[in-house]
């Protein structure tokens, strides 16, 4: 592929790095279009951005909360994945993730099984009440979106792309979810997959307007007390995933992402049992995945190695 060909500008959001890859053809004036649409998801729909919708439904927990029609839209899907996964997908996480001390400055310590109990009811989305354009969580109850508010912006800045007649590009949001659009004279786009925590390559990646969605422990291990916990929490039991990584593959990026952190908290039994109710339920979206264990193993669907190449 001609690097020349394309024209690259990164920006920081969504605490990331997102890097928009498109032809060279294209203006600044195109980069300007399509990070605003990301920008206003950032500032509307983040809950980490003071004043966005989903930073007010947390302040206003206990209390219903007017939003918009794209609120109602996302915690919709999120409450249909959160149901799937029987609540090992939760976006009302965020209160056990800062009893670990997980977020921010929090001190980082291994809460005591009387402290995860008391906080586990909280963890729980079938609480998210909807009436209308109304949204209530419960008292104590604190939602976050990392698990796919980017990706859902990834999703409407391809939206944007096709609408402007870009057909040949890559979004890299993050490294967590990457997204491709491809013609006939560029079928594909190559991406490594690294094994976590380093960067040697597993496998190379092939995807064709469609999307990568990873969730991984990496380097994001903290240490407590000499012990080292990963930062993937399994809204079920409170405590840490073990498993190291999952990739999935999808049209739809929010969907990758809200499966690979589900996902996450599966065994490799269950992983290829999910997968195939998904891959059943949802037969468009072309869902296709891998799983590493916590040894470090591999289990994948039976489609996906179509999309793999040896690194």
């Amino acid at each position: 592929m001609n690097d020349f060909l394309y024209k690259v500008q990164t920006r920081f959001l969504f605490h990331a790095d997102v890097r928009i890859k498109i032809p060279a053809a294209c203006t600044d004036d195109h980069f300007d279009a399509l990070f605003d649409i990301l920008e206003r998801i950032d500032k509307r729909y983040n809950s980490y951005q003071k004043g966005s919708y989903f930073d007010l439904i947390n302040q206003h927990a206990g209390n219903f909360v007017t939003v918009d029609d794209e609120v109602i839209r996302m915690l919709k899907q999120v409450k249909e994945f959160s149901a799937f996964f029987d609540g090992r997908y939760a976006i009302t996480v965020m209160p056990l993730i800062r009893l670990w001390g997980f977020y921010k400055g929090n001190v980082r310590r291994v809460p005591t099984p009387d402290e995860i109990a008391h906080v586990l009811p909280l963890v729980d989305d079938d609480k998210i009440d909807i009436l209308g354009n109304d949204v209530r969580i419960a008292k104590g109850q604190e939602i976050v979106t990392g698990s796919f508010i980017k990706s859902y912006a990834v999703d409407q800045l391809m939206k944007k792309m096709r609408e402007m007649r870009i057909s040949d590009a890559i979004v890299n949001a993050g490294g967590s979810t990457i997204m491709a659009l491809n013609n006939t004279s560029h079928p594909f786009w190559q991406t490594s997959v690294d094994i976590p925590g380093k960067n040697d390559p597993l496998f190379l990646l092939n995807i064709a307007n469609q999307a990568y969605s990873t969730s991984a422990q990496g380097d994001s291990f903290v240490e407590i007390d000499g012990k080292r916990y990963g930062h993937i929490l399994n809204p079920k039991t409170g405590y840490p995933s073990i498993n190291r990584m999952v990739g999935v593959v999808t049209d739809s990026a929010m969907l990758g992402d809200m499966l690979s952190t589900g996902l996450f908290n599966e065994t490799r039994t269950e992983f290829l049992q999910k997968m195939q109710q998904l891959q059943q339920h949802y037969p468009n979206l072309a869902i296709e995945g891998f799983l590493m264990d916590e040894a470090g193993q591999l289990i994948q669907t039976a489609g996906f190695e179509a999309h793999k190449e040896p690194a």
